[in-house]
C-alpha cells in the first residue's frame, strides 16, 4: 500500500482544533485514555480467541508497556491486544459518526471550554493525546494478518496512511510531545498517572526498569472485583469507576458483591453522579459490561438489566455462562433471567439506602436520573410498589423543590383523607398556578405537582401507593371528597341553575357539561375530565405526537361566587350572554396550557368585555 495522504471529517477537524487550542486543564487524562482503549483492545482479542484460539498463540500474556525517550520528547503506549486493520484505522480515528462528538463541541462552551473532564464522556479519548502531543504516530497490525499500517498526522486538518513493518500484532500509539509538555517524558510522571487513573485494570501495565531495561508492571495488574471487599478501599473503588466509565467524577454509590451456590457469579455495580450525554438518546448503547470467568464477552449487556436502570455502570463476571455466550441467547437464558432480577434488587436496595441514611445524595441523583427511573413504574410491575416508594416530586407543600416522596405525602394527610391528589401540568409553573388547585388549598390539602412528560404514563400505571388510590385534582369529583363539599356543590348548582342551562346550550358538541365548582376559590372556571376518560393533558401530548384521537368533551366548571359568573346572570341579552360564555371557556382553555381554535374572536370579545365595563364607568349617575 502505497502512502496517502486523507482529510479528516469536518467535526473531527473541529475536534482536534478544540482539543490543541483551548483544553489545557487535567492535561494527563490522555494517559488514562489511552491506557483504557489498549485495554479494551485486549479485552477484543480475548473474545475473537474464545472462536480462533490461534489468534492468542504467539503472545498469550496481554499487556500494555508504556516507553518514553526524554531526548527525543516521545511517549509510546503500546499494547499488543487486537490491533486495527487499515479500514479499521481509518474508521475508528479518521472519522465520527457518533452523535456524541458534536454535544461535546457544544459542551464545551463558558467555563467547560477548558475542562479536558468531559473527553471520556464522549468517547473521544484517543484525540486527547493531541492535548499535549504536536505529531501522534499509530503502528498497529491486527490479529490474525501480517499486514500493519502507520498512520499520522499534526492534527491540523490532514492525516497520512502508509503501509509499515510490525513484528507482532496490536498497536503502538506514539506521541512527539510539544516543548512545554515534555515533563511526561519521564518515569515517576507516568507512574504517578498510572497509579491514580489506571491502578486497577485487569492486565499489567509494564515499564523498563534498571539496567537490564527489563519490563516490569507497575500497576496491581489484577481485576478489582475479584478481591475480597474487605482489602480494597474506597479510592479502589472510586478510581476502577473512572476507568470503567471515563467518568472525571467519583460514583455516588456502589455494591460489589459476590454470589455462590446454584448460581456464582461476581456483580460491581456504580450509581453515577451525573447524567451521560446520551441519556435520552434511542440508539445509545447501554448495559452493564459481562465477563464469564475473567474473560470479556460483551461491552453493553442490556439484557442483564432493564432499561430504566440504563444509568448503572458496571460489570458482571459469570462462573455459570458459556465462553461463547452470544447476544442471542442472552436474551433467553435462565441464568441471564436469575442474575437480572438479582441485579435490580441490588440497585434499589442501593437507591433505598441511599434515600434513607444520605438524602443530599439522593437529591443529585434524583436530578440526574429521577425521569429515568419513572420509567420503571411502567416497565417492571413486579418491583411497581418499591420504585414508587422512590419517586419524588414537587407538591403544594413544598413547590419549589421535587423533594416530596409518597411516604412524606400520606403522612401528612388529613384526618379522613383517602386518597393522593396529583395535578398534571405542561410545565412546572403552570401545574403550580392551575385553577384546579383552588379549592384544594382552601380544604389544606396538599397536591402532587407533576411536570415531567413521562409523568402521565406514571399515573396511568401507579394506581395505588401503601393502600392510597391516586387521584387527579383536575378529574372527575376529585373536589367532592367529602360530604360537605358535595351539599355545597349541589347549594351552588341550584343557586345558579339559570346560568348553567344557557351555558350548556351556548357550548353545545364542546363539553360534556357545564356545572358548579367547589374547587374554584379565585378564577371564573376550569375543565375537567370525568373519572373514565384521559386526562386534557395526556390527550394534548398524543395529538402532539401525531396520535389520531377522538374529540373527547371535557366538563366545563364555573364558579359562581366570580365577578364574571355574576355578570353572566344578571345578562338577559342572549348574543352578549353568550359572548360572555366564550370569554369564560376561553379562559379556562388558556388556563391549563391548550390553543384556541379561533384567538381572533376571543380578543374581539374581551375587547368589547373591557369597553362595556368603561362605558358603563364613565356614564353619570342619576
Amino acid at each position: 500500500m502505497s502512502a496517502e495522504t486523507r482529510e479528516f471529517q469536518a467535526e473531527v477537524q473541529q475536534l482536534l482544533h478544540l482539543m490543541i487550542h483551548s483544553l489545557y486543564s487535567n492535561k494527563e487524562i490522555f494517559l488514562r485514555e489511552l491506557i483504557s482503549n489498549a485495554a479494551d483492545a485486549a479485552d477484543k482479542l480475548r473474545f475473537e480467541a474464545i472462536k480462533q484460539p490461534e489468534l492468542l498463540a504467539d503472545e498469550p500474556e496481554l499487556r500494555v508497556d508504556l516507553l518514553f525517550d526524554e531526548a527525543a520528547g516521545t511517549v509510546t503506549v503500546r499494547d499488543n491486544g487486537i490491533g486495527m486493520s487499515r479500514e479499521e484505522v481509518v474508521e475508528n480515528i479518521g472519522t465520527i459518526a457518533r452523535s456524541g462528538t458534536r454535544k461535546f463541541m457544544d459542551a464545551l462552551s463558558g467555563d467547560q471550554k477548558k475542562d479536558s473532564q468531559l473527553i471520556g464522556q464522549f468517547g473521544v479519548g484517543f484525540y486527547s493525546a493531541f492535548i499535549v502531543a504536536d505529531k501522534v504516530t499509530v503502528l498497529t497490525r491486527r490479529a490474525g494478518t501480517d499486514e500493519a499500517v502507520k498512520w499520522e498526522s499534526d492534527g491540523q486538518g490532514k492525516y497520512t496512511l502508509e503501509a509499515a513493518d510490525k513484528a507482532g500484532r496490536g498497536t503502538d500509539v506514539i506521541l512527539h510531545l510539544r516543548e512545554e509538555e515534555k515533563e511526561f517524558a519521564n518515569a515517576s510522571r507516568l507512574k504517578y498517572i498510572v497509579s491514580r487513573y489506571s491502578e486497577h485494570i485487569g492486565l499489567p501495565i509494564r515499564m523498563a526498569e534498571g539496567d537490564d531495561g527489563e519490563f516490569k508492571p507497575i500497576n496491581q495488574a489484577s481485576a478489582l472485583w475479584t478481591r475480597p471487599r474487605n482489602e480494597i478501599k474506597d479510592e479502589d473503588y472510586q478510581s476502577f469507576y473512572q476507568h470503567l466509565s471515563h467518568d472525571f467524577e467519583p460514583p455516588l454509590a456502589w455494591s460489589h458483591n459476590r454470589v455462590e451456590g446454584n448460581l456464582e457469579y461476581t456483580s460491581l455495580l456504580y450509581i453515577p453522579k451525573r447524567a451521560p450525554h446520551d441519556l435520552w438518546d434511542r440508539e445509545q448503547r447501554n448495559g452493564v459490561k459481562l465477563y464469564v470467568r475473567r474473560v470479556f464477552i460483551l461491552d453493553h449487556a442490556k439484557e442483564l438489566l432493564p432499561n430504566y436502570l440504563r444509568f448503572v455502570r458496571g460489570l458482571v463476571d459469570s462462573a455459570d455462562l458459556p465462553l461463547n455466550v452470544s447476544r442471542e441467547l442472552l436474551q433467553g437464558n435462565k441464568v441471564v433471567t436469575k442474575i437480572r432480577a438479582a441485579l435490580v434488587k441490588r440497585v434499589l436496595d442501593l437507591l433505598e439506602e441511599m434515600a434513607k441514611n444520605r438524602a443530599d445524595d439522593y437529591a443529585v441523583f434524583w436530578k440526574q436520573f429521577g425521569q429515568v427511573l419513572k420509567e420503571g413504574i411502567v416497565e417492571d410491575a413486579d418491583n411497581r410498589e418499591r420504585i414508587a416508594g422512590l419517586l419524588r416530586f414537587a407538591s403544594t407543600h413544598t413547590p419549589d423543590a421535587q423533594s416530596v416522596s409518597l411516604a412524606d405525602y400520606i403522612g401528612r394527610m388529613k384526618d379522613g383523607q383517602d386518597k393522593i391528589y396529583y395535578l398534571t401540568g405542561e410545565s412546572h409553573k403552570a401545574a403550580a398556578q392551575s385553577p384546579h388547585l383552588e379549592g384544594f388549598r382552601k380544604r389544606e390539602l396538599e397536591v402532587l405537582l407533576l411536570s415531567d412528560r413521562v409523568d402521565e404514563w406514571v399515573v396511568g400505571h401507579l394506581n395505588e401507593f401503601d393502600g392510597k388510590a391516586l387521584d387527579s385534582a383536575a378529574q372527575g369529583d376529585a373536589d367532592l371528597a367529602d360530604p360537605e363539599a358535595k351539599a355545597e356543590q349541589e347549594r351552588l348548582a341550584e343557586q345558579c341553575k339559570d346560568v348553567l342551562e344557557r351555558a350548556s346550550k351556548v357550548l353545545e358538541g364542546r363539553v360534556q357539561a357545564v356545572r358548579a365548582s367547589v374547587r374554584l376559590t379565585e378564577s371564573p372556571s376550569c375543565l375537567i375530565s370525568d373519572d373514565a376518560g384521559m386526562s386534557r393533558h395526556l390527550i394534548k401530548m398524543l395529538k402532539e405526537a401525531g396520535q389520531d384521537l377522538p374529540e373527547a368533551q371535557p366538563i366545563l366548571e364555573i364558579n359562581p361566587e366570580h365577578p364574571l359568573i355574576q355578570r353572566m346572570q344578571s345578562t338577559e341579552q342572549d348574543s352578549r350572554f353568550a359572548d360572555l360564555v366564550e370569554i369564560v371557556y376561553a379562559q379556562a382553555v388558556l388556563a391549563e396550557g391548550g390553543q384556541l381554535e379561533a384567538p381572533a374572536d376571543f380578543v374581539r370579545r374581551l375587547n368589547q368585555l373591557i369597553l362595556n365595563n368603561q362605558q358603563a364607568e364613565a356614564a353619570p349617575t342619576a
